[in-house]
Formats: C-alpha cells, sequence, structure tokens
C-alpha cells in the first residue's frame, strides 16, 4: 500500500481501523486483522503508536519525540516519517480525513 504524496510535518497520521494492539512490557503488539501478521514496536514506537488513536500531525509526534527522549527536532521529524511511513505501508496507520 502506497500513499498519494510524501509525508511531511503537516500530515496527519491515524490508527487504521482493521488493527487491534495492545502494550506489553512497555513494547506496542499490533495485529493486523486483514492478513493476520503480528508487529511488534520498541519503547519509542510504542509512545508514538499511543498517540495515534487519534488523528496527529507528524508535528505532534516530532513533539512528544522530543519532549519525552533526548533527541534533536530535526532527527525525530525523519525518524517518526520512517515509521509512519513503514506503518502506512503494512497497513496499520493511514492518513486521517478529519481536521
Amino acid at each position: 500500500m502506497t500513499h498519494a504524496r510524501p509525508l511531511d510535518a503537516t500530515s496527519r497520521i491515524v490508527a487504521a481501523g482493521d488493527q487491534v494492539s495492545t502494550e506489553l512490557e512497555g513494547e506496542a503488539v499490533i495485529l493486523h486483522l486483514g492478513d493476520g501478521i503480528y508487529y511488534g514496536l520498541n519503547a519509542v514506537g510504542a509512545r508514538l503508536w499511543s498517540l495515534l488513536e487519534e488523528p496527529r500531525a507528524v508535528a505532534e509526534l516530532r513533539d512528544a519525540l522530543v519532549a519525552d527522549y533526548e533527541v534533536d527536532a530535526e532527527t525525530a521529524e525523519r525518524d517518526v516519517i520512517e515509521l509512519m511511513d513503514e506503518l502506512m505501508e503494512r497497513g496499520l496507520v493511514e492518513p486521517a480525513t478529519d481536521g
């Protein structure tokens, strides 16, 4: 699955509806209901995942990483975009359709 335009700081993302997830020992475990594949996210990924219950801009996710971890904004934004691209390709997140 590919998305129409590259993600940037203003892109809004939300967890896809066809997945279920839980936190397990500080990490996130996600089951894609369509293909039955489980995915795991480390503690940093789990922090971002927890924010995606509602639509969030990449910039909001970046700012959460900067506030919670010792990382500069440029690196955090690059890492957020990389993770969101990967999660989108797997059908676990999608572009938010509401403002």
